[in-house]
């Protein structure tokens, strides 16, 4: 049956608000614990100078792409890994740790020796400012060793969750994060008798945490009933789970990459237009991540939500939760413009910034709270409702037309031609909200046959 010929059937408001908050509120969770990692460098570093905290902040960018390639590993395995499970299939489960640990430590090592090797060229792609890379370039030959570690733990803790041991998953997980912000405030400002480190401190900070994370790994999936890699067997992997594997793995690297560079592009060409608008834009960084927490909980409780009643066979149903979701995205992004306007005051002068850093940080928040609006209706109504309703091809057509077709060759035209201010090269990240938005909606529109 046509979906738009089917009438949405009237949704339990109880029902529908518990399960949207019983799935929402851990990923919410699991997503402001992340933001803080980078809230407490930002912060910390920004009471120390706004070289280090720019810095830093440009560094990161290196473990972001990282991150791209090892959520696509880690989802790959964790897709087949679900299969495997519900049918008792351990040995399976096993061979597929191997092959995630085989790729992700391959990607590690990768990044751990760039970091090592050419850190002056890793942040030149981001800044030409000589100072600023020499930051950044001490920075990441500390963190370069936790960036050897991630992708080996990343591949544990998948293999956790598909398991059922999501406890210690998220024990191990959270733990890390509290101890990486506790050994940030010791060594940045030197706490405790430790050296004064600054952007230094928050290297080693990161690399401890990991190590921490990665020791608790080892030492919890020791247990009974935990799936652990045996080292005889770690490079025997059959051709057919191979296959499977990769079959999964490289849309979603594909779909990752090709968001993550391109988001990681707006950083380079900021970094590129000057000291004082990459500082800026490391702090409004910081707020986005940070108040982008709600939308992309319920953003990803979208798709379950759908997901779950169209694989039940209630299509009706599941169109309603599709429409009444989208609404709901209209009302998080109203209210998430309200929080960073009304967070502005405050964070401008919560970091030491000179003083066109400042104007910049004004303008750059002004902005983003505009664009909110669109983020949050992309995330729950692309990144949700469609993904979960099996139309993740939209996602990849609406990122190549706005960002890849429109937004970054503006960045990238204004910035290095047309030379135009930097508040307005930051304009062309909003145009891509706003017209991935308008897409994402006429979509759902033409799904559900409704006018709104």
């Amino acid at each position: 049956m046509n979906v738009r010929e089917l009438k949405p059937e009237p949704v339990d408001n109880q029902v529908f608000y518990r399960k949207l908050w019983q799935l929402s509120l851990p990923i919410m969770f699991q997503h402001l614990m992340l933001a803080m990692v980078a809230a407490g460098d930002a912060l910390m570093l920004g009471r120390v100078a706004q070289a280090e905290m720019t810095a830093v902040s440009l560094a990161t960018q290196i473990q972001f792409v990282q991150n791209m390639f090892l959520a696509a590993i880690t989802g790959a395995g964790s897709i087949l890994g679900a299969q495997y499970w519900g049918k008792g299939d351990k040995k399976t489960i096993q061979a597929l740790f191997h092959l995630m640990l085989r790729y992700a430590g391959l990607i590690s090592l990768l990044f751990f020796a760039a970091c090592e090797l050419i850190p002056g060229k890793l942040m030149l792609l981001f800044t030409g400012d000589a100072g600023l890379i020499a930051i950044g370039s001490t920075y990441l030959r500390i963190a370069g060793w936790s960036y050897l570690l991630t992708g080996i733990s990343q591949c544990y803790l998948a293999t956790m969750k598909v398991t059922e041991h999501v406890q210690p998953c998220a024990f191990i997980s959270s733990g890390a994060v509290i101890l990486n912000i506790i050994f940030n405030a010791i060594f940045i400002f030197g706490l405790l008798g430790a050296p004064r480190m600054e952007a230094r401190g928050a290297a080693l900070a990161t690399t401890l945490a990991r190590v921490i994370e990665f020791a608790a790994c080892l030492i919890i999936s020791s247990g009974k009933d935990y799936i652990r890699p045996a080292l005889g067997k770690l490079f025997a992997t059959g051709r057919q789970l191979g296959r499977d594997f990769a079959r999964q793995c490289l849309p979603l690297m594909g779909g990752s990459l090709f968001w993550g560079v391109g988001f990681t592009s707006y950083t380079a060409i900021i970094g590129h237009m000057g000291v004082d608008a990459a500082a800026a834009n490391s702090v409004a960084a910081v707020v986005r991540d940070l108040v982008c927490c709600a939308c992309n909980g319920i953003g990803a409780a979208a798709g379950i939500m759908v997901g779950n009643e169209l694989g039940a066979g209630q299509l009706a149903r599941g169109k309603a939760y599709g429409i009444k979701l989208r609404n709901l995205s209209y009302v998080i992004g109203f209210g998430s413009t309200a929080l960073v306007l009304a967070v502005t005051p405050l964070v401008v002068h919560m970091v030491i910034l000179s003083d066109q850093a400042q104007k910049y940080l004004t303008g750059m928040m002004v902005i983003m709270a505009i664009y909110m609006i669109g983020r949050c209706v992309n995330t729950v109504t692309i990144n949700g409702v469609l993904d979960g309703g099996g139309d993740t091809i939209f996602d990849m057509y609406s990122l190549a037309v706005c960002m890849w077709g429109v937004a970054i060759p503006l960045a990238l035209l204004g910035a290095f031609v047309f030379h135009w201010p930097v508040l307005l090269c930051m304009r062309a990240r909003a145009w891509m909200k706003s017209g991935r938005s308008r897409g994402s909606c006429i979509v759902l529109r033409n799904i559900s046959g409704c006018r709104t």
